[in-house]
């Protein structure tokens, strides 16, 4: 069975960068796809960004060059590190597992970023 468990959400001011950790636990392989989705208050939920097979990096428009992902499979965790964040970012940030035709989502962790 696989876990996913996020951390690294918080309160800051716009500018400002938060790293986000995912770290799995369970039957994870590098060439699963991995990867990071948010969902404002009242939206539904959407991709951040994503590794597809282990190797590329799929990533929503409105935060390309803003934030980066990364994994580290030896440690069985994916990164998000978020800089220049703004206000509309502001959301609960969701780590999400692809293995097979399973998806596995953590329970999310909050960013608020403030004007």
């Amino acid at each position: 069975q696989v876990q996913l468990v996020e951390s690294g959400g918080g309160l800051v001011q716009a500018g400002g960068s938060l790293r986000l950790s995912c770290v799995a636990s369970g039957s994870i392989f590098s060439s699963n796809d991995m990867g990071w989705y948010r969902q404002a208050p009242g939206k539904q939920r959407e991709l951040v960004a994503r590794i597809i097979s282990g190797t590329r990096v799929q990533t929503a428009d409105s935060v390309k060059g803003r934030f980066t992902i990364s994994r580290d499979n030896a440690k069985n965790t994916m990164y998000l590190q978020m800089n220049g964040l703004k206000p509309e970012d502001t959301a609960v940030y969701y780590c999400n597992l692809g293995l097979g035709a399973l998806n596995y989502w953590g329970k999310g962790t909050l960013v608020t970023v403030s004007s």
